[in-house]
């Protein structure tokens, strides 16, 4: 995988893609850029009230991180960090027109490197990451809100560790109503915010004298 460039000025949007709305890009290199996403049942993005919370939080440890976006339906969270410095973002996402639907806004923004668009399952994706052996110091996981099983699903396969450093953080966005696990295998659960009907629960690697803040972030 290659690495984002750095100081690219965010080109309008001018493709067309029916059955589209727009988002915005809130902050960083890229901020006020408008993205598009498709008009779906099966697509949710990430509001920018979240997104916003959810970096907040993250902070400037953001930068020069790398960032797996599972579920990344139009790829929201993962053009915000690119937005806010991650140095290389991997976004999987099984919908074709989704996966595709992101590399236009990539091109877009005229985005070249410094990202890798995975169109396959989410459990088969992670799988192959680790074969790779990647690590990612952030990993962002929103499957459908009615799809528990596929929370606790990949939190499991996360659990093992495979993909993380010993800092990184593993972030599931999730219904209020729906209620995971405070421990996946090797992750336990620091933190956990609410938004509306939407929560964001935060999980780390088990360390011998853990603490509730997010760490520093790992380097690979």
């Amino acid at each position: 995988m290659s690495y984002i460039g750095v100081g690219r000025a965010a080109p309008p949007t001018a493709y067309h893609l029916p059955h589209a709305a727009f988002m915005r890009i809130i902050s960083g290199t890229y901020r006020g850029f408008r993205w598009k996403t498709l008009k779906s049942g099966n697509l949710r993005p990430t509001s920018d009230q979240l997104r916003e919370t959810l970096f907040d939080v993250l902070g400037s440890q953001l930068e020069g991180s790398t960032f797996l976006d599972a579920y990344a339906g139009s790829g929201a969270v993962g053009l915000e960090a690119l937005s806010r410095g991650a140095r290389e973002v991997v976004f999987i996402e099984h919908h074709r027109r989704a996966a595709e639907l992101i590399r236009r806004n990539l091109a877009a923004l005229e985005i070249h490197d410094g990202f890798h668009v995975m169109s396959c399952q989410v459990l088969a994706g992670l799988e192959r990451l680790a074969r790779e052996g990647s690590h990612f110091d952030f990993v962002f996981v929103d499957p459908p809100y009615s799809e528990v099983r596929e929370y606790h699903h990949v939190l499991r396969q996360l659990g093992r560790g495979q993909l993380l450093f010993p800092t990184s953080v593993v972030i599931a966005e999730h219904s209020r109503h729906c209620l995971l696990e405070k421990q996946y295998g090797h992750l336990h659960r620091s933190r956990l915010l609410r938004h509306g009907d939407a929560q964001l629960a935060f999980y780390r690697l088990r360390q011998p004298a853990d603490s509730e803040g997010l760490g520093e972030k790992g380097h690979g």
